[in-house]
């Protein structure tokens, strides 16, 4: 008999950590190979951790709830193997890539004494690190609004805090849960200006008083709504937002796709929505417009080399994901349209990776698929703006041809276009939104694919 070391996954670059959700196994069960051992959560997404290996579970190092490192040893695994089989050992130090110019982000084992666990709150070694290495207070650090599970902070949370403190922007703490409480009040400081002033002035964050009535029923949020709450708070307090509308014609879109939509599922096998064709437009835009490709970070604006599309999809939990296309425009539109329906399929089975839902550049979300006609979307975070299209109905509209005027039925949508007024002016946010409605107008009613 030997034993196997089961590790904690690399998950992706940008996840350190992740939280043991669930058990799967218990000590004494069998497991065969490839068979989920533990379920785990990251500040992205659910997964499972299945075995490599088929033997019995000798011991599980971490409890449901625990935060565990990527790489560190999990459970014990006995096998039939004739000799002991090592997991690789685990360094001291993990590297991680700064997202903010300047912070070196080391992860050591030794936690800063400096900074401690509170009674509400767990602080990951290296978001500790993170915070020694800045100077930030136990109580800076207490007062940084969480995202990850039951509000923990996470290495982006701290680095977001970080990189608007640089800038001037001063924080929310996190407001807790009400349910028949009086009014919480949130207090953060503002971050001391460059010149050290010892001067601070504070906001007031005053949630509602809440009253919980009878036959009321309070249903707690799930994790991952909680981290949407979080996110879409966050994204409006940093981002002061502008939407521009356009109405498109799309007829010519419309029609092409009535006409190819069996043939093309018969040849390559998937079926053709809206969306890639919404996509590879989206692509050209962003082409035409590389200022809307990029983000904020403090004073600096990053410029993104890679077009990265993030869909959103709606989950059968009725909570919102996120996949991204990767490199859209690298793609045809028949790569596209593999690429999406692969990734809605995985969405609604809870099978994407979290490398699958991080790195979008500019987002796309229709609104228009539960029936609505226009939308006024809150942007993705850390991009400066997002795209949502309306429902496609059928309305008369004034056709010039060079008879004359003439009143014909034409299949319409509305484009809003939502955008970071620190960044994108309205010249730029209105003439992206109009240049992507000339795109889908301008479509060849007579392509092949």
């Amino acid at each position: 008999m030997a034993q196997y070391e089961l590790l904690l996954p690399k998950m992706g670059e940008s996840v350190a950590e992740a939280t043991i959700i669930k058990w799967v196994k218990a000590a004494g069960d069998a497991i065969d190979a490839d068979e989920s051992v533990l379920e785990i959560a990251t500040d992205k997404v659910d997964s499972e951790v299945p075995s490599p290996v088929a033997g019995t579970l000798v011991k599980t190092l971490f409890n449901e709830g625990d935060v565990v490192k990527v790489g560190a040893v999990i459970a014990i695994i006995e096998t039939e193997a004739g000799a002991v089989t090592a997991a690789p050992a685990v360094q001291a130090t993990v590297a991680v890539p700064s997202a903010i110019p300047g912070i070196a982000l080391t992860e050591t084992i030794t936690e800063s004494s400096r900074i401690a666990n509170t009674e509400n709150r767990f602080y990951s070694p290296l978001v500790k690190s993170i915070a020694a290495s800045e100077g930030l207070s136990q109580q800076e650090l207490d007062s940084i609004a969480g995202s990850g599970n039951d509000g923990r902070v996470t290495k982006n949370d701290i680095l977001n805090y970080l990189s608007n403190r640089k800038a001037g922007t001063p924080q929310v703490a996190p407001t807790p849960a009400v349910a028949a409480a009086p009014a919480a009040t949130a207090t953060a400081p503002t971050p001391v200006a460059a010149s050290n002033s010892a001067s601070t002035s504070e906001i007031k964050i005053n949630t509602p008083n809440v009253t919980v009535h009878a036959g009321d029923e309070v249903i707690e949020m799930d994790r991952m709504r909680k981290l949407i709450a979080d996110h879409m708070v966050m994204s409006k307090h940093v981002s002061p937002h502008v939407t521009s509308f356009v109405e498109a014609d799309v007829t010519n879109i419309v029609r092409w796709r009535e006409k190819i939509k069996k043939d093309f599922e018969k040849k390559e096998g998937e079926k053709i929505t809206f969306t890639p064709i919404f996509i590879e437009a989206l692509v050209k835009t962003i082409k035409d417009f590389p200022m809307i490709n990029v983000s904020l970070n403090g004073t600096q604006i990053i410029k993104r080399k890679n077009i990265n599309i993030g869909m959103a999809a709606a989950l059968p939990s009725g909570n919102l994901i996120v996949p991204v296309i990767k490199n859209a425009d690298q793609m045809n539109l028949i790569g596209i349209t593999k690429v999406v329906n692969d990734l809605a399929n995985r969405s609604r089975n809870n099978k994407l990776t979290p490398d699958e839902i991080s790195g979008g550049t500019y987002t796309l979300t229709n609104v228009g698929s539960f029936g609505n006609v226009m939308g006024t979307p809150i942007i993705n975070q850390p991009q400066v703006a997002i795209m949502a299209v309306g429902a496609i109905r059928k309305m008369p509209a004034v056709i010039e041809t060079p008879d004359g005027d003439m009143i014909a039925i034409r299949h319409k949508m509305y484009l809003s276009h939502s955008y970071d007024h620190r960044i994108v002016d309205g010249a730029l946010g209105g003439q992206f939104v109009r240049r992507f409605a000339d795109y889908l107008e301008a479509f060849d009613a007579n392509r092949v694919l």
